[in-house]
């Protein structure tokens, strides 16, 4: 360190006598040997203040006072720019492990949409941030039945995301599709009541769907109720069902209820997210969107998603307050 100084203390004083490029340049490239040395700045402060004391006699005393304020001043300084350093570090991190995971629970909870005579079928789901809280599981048996799960869990993040892989792995070990949705739920509420955290719970609409009878049968825990078109009354019906979320109490039996769907009626399925209007407390959100389906029933399911979602966008301005999924199955 005495060396550093003697050798800044020259340096300060070559370029005090003569300001020239060289002078600076050298002054400049020590910088390097502060760095190797791991000189903070209050030091670098401390040694220039040192040096001019050398060079210049009767310094003026309030510029000493300067100096020492200075200093204190870059020991703090430093201080708050290691925490910031480190926690910019921590983001970084995180960040990465985030799209990560967001990476491997697309892998994971990724779904195809079937495609089965008579029935059209449409999705959108759109997380609010990287991990997403909503999941569509769809099952089809290629034969008679078809089967749709969509579930909303209380929660974000990283906790939600492996609640929702748990939620993936309980319909994957029910396997038929012809299963009732009320035996559904009452075996995924017991999974979940016994496997998560307290305070994480998960909402679901599981619906089946008798592709002979076209009769769709529905049970719901806590779930936004789906939309009902009845296209020859040209009459909308809130699919209600009031049942506990999944997760609060074990042994919890879950009802079900049948409709019958006849050519051009139309199932709408989705979460909180795409009725959750905050900022517009006497609006009606459900309303809305039923006004939107009906102004684009003459498209295909997938399209009414679509269109749905970005009127929907535009109401908000671009900028949705929750997780956003919608399902629409379309006779």
């Amino acid at each position: 360190m005495e060396q550093l100084k003697l050798d800044y203390k020259t340096i300060l004083s070559n370029y005090i006598h003569n300001q020239n490029e060289r002078n600076l340049y050298i002054g400049q490239n020590f910088i390097k040997r502060l760095i190797q040395k791991n000189v903070t700045p209050e030091e670098v402060i401390s040694i220039h203040k040192q040096a001019l004391e050398d060079i210049i006699e009767d310094l003026p005393e309030y510029t000493i006072h300067a100096y020492d304020f200075l200093i204190e001043v870059m020991v703090h300084f430093g201080l708050k720019l290691k925490e910031h350093q480190s926690l910019l570090m921590k983001q970084e991190e995180l960040r990465i492990e985030m799209e990560v995971a967001a990476k491997i629970q697309n892998t994971l909870l990724e779904t195809t949409i079937p495609n089965p005579e008579g029935l059209d079928i449409g999705m959108i789901s759109v997380p609010l941030r990287k991990m997403n809280g909503d999941y569509v599981h769809f099952m089809h048996d290629h034969k008679r039945f078809l089967s749709i799960a969509v579930t909303d869990v209380v929660g974000k993040g990283v906790p939600a995301a492996l609640c929702m892989s748990m939620v993936k792995y309980g319909l994957d070990t029910l396997e038929y599709a012809n299963s009732n949705p009320s035996y559904v739920l009452e075996v995924l509420n017991q999974l979940i009541e016994k496997s998560v955290d307290d305070g994480m719970f998960v909402s679901m609409c599981y619906g089946r769907y008798d592709l002979e009878k076209d009769i769709f049968t529905w049970s719901s825990a806590g779930h936004e109720p789906p939309l009902y078109y009845h296209s020859r009354e040209n009459a909308y019906y809130d699919l209600e069902s009031k049942e506990l979320l999944l997760g609060i109490l074990p042994d919890v039996k879950y009802s079900q209820k049948d409709i019958k769907l006849n050519d051009n009626d139309f199932i709408i399925l989705m979460t909180d997210g795409v009725t959750d209007f905050r900022n517009r407390e006497e609006f009606d959100p459900r309303q809305y969107i039923k006004e939107l389906a009906l102004s684009c029933r003459h498209l295909n399911a997938q399209e009414m998603c679509d269109n749905i979602h970005k009127q929907l966008q535009v109401l908000h301005n671009y900028k949705l307050e929750d997780d956003f999924t919608i399902v629409i199955i379309k006779k």
